[in-house]
């Protein structure tokens, strides 16, 4: 596939998906994970892992993650043309919703759909870790890392900096022991 074939095919698959993102860039990723490992091979389970991590972790926008796909796949070019793809038509998407919901905010259906949405963002969110673990996560070390993280921050009121720490620790104590 020619450069810029990769490019406009780039522009096309985060276009498309902008477009029904609801709850934003990490409901979308287990269909970024989808397209980007699965459907076309352009990221492997661990650049995925290693590439989702960093968007979460650097400061900036959620939508890092597109950027970097862009990126890996077709340089520059594919940074540049994922990233407009993914907040144009969204932006646009964005406006013409927020002049329905001032158009339609007193019709008697409205608050009943209002209210459907957070759950739905919810378990869109949810899935997304779901699906980026399974990427991540090889071996019981992995997995219990993930699940110890997911317990302390879902259990307790503490910051989630403390599970990314113990997390850490947890992986350079592995890795000074020789089990990972």
């Amino acid at each position: 596939m020619s450069d810029d074939a990769l490019v406009l095919k780039l522009a096309m698959t985060f276009g498309a998906l902008s477009l029904v993102s609801v709850g934003g860039a990490p409901a979308m990723m287990p269909e970024i994970h989808r397209i980007t490992v699965e459907a076309t091979g352009w990221l492997t389970n661990a650049e995925f892992a290693r590439d989702f991590a960093i968007s979460q972790t650097a400061p900036g926008p959620n939508f890092m993650m597109i950027s970097l796909v862009g990126w890996r796949v077709a340089g520059f070019a594919g940074l540049v043309a994922a990233t407009l793809a993914a907040v144009v038509p969204s932006s646009i998407l964005a406006i013409i919703v927020g002049r329905l919901y001032t158009r339609f905010s007193l019709m008697a259906w409205f608050p009943l759909v209002k209210s459907a949405l957070p759950p739905l963002v919810l378990g869109l969110i949810v899935a997304s870790g779901v699906v980026t673990a399974r990427a991540a996560v090889s071996g019981v070390l992995g997995f219990g890392i993930v699940m110890a993280s997911a317990s302390f921050v879902a259990l307790s009121r503490r910051n989630p900096l403390f599970a990314i720490a113990g997390g850490a620790a947890a992986g350079i104590l592995a890795g000074r022991l020789g089990l990972i």
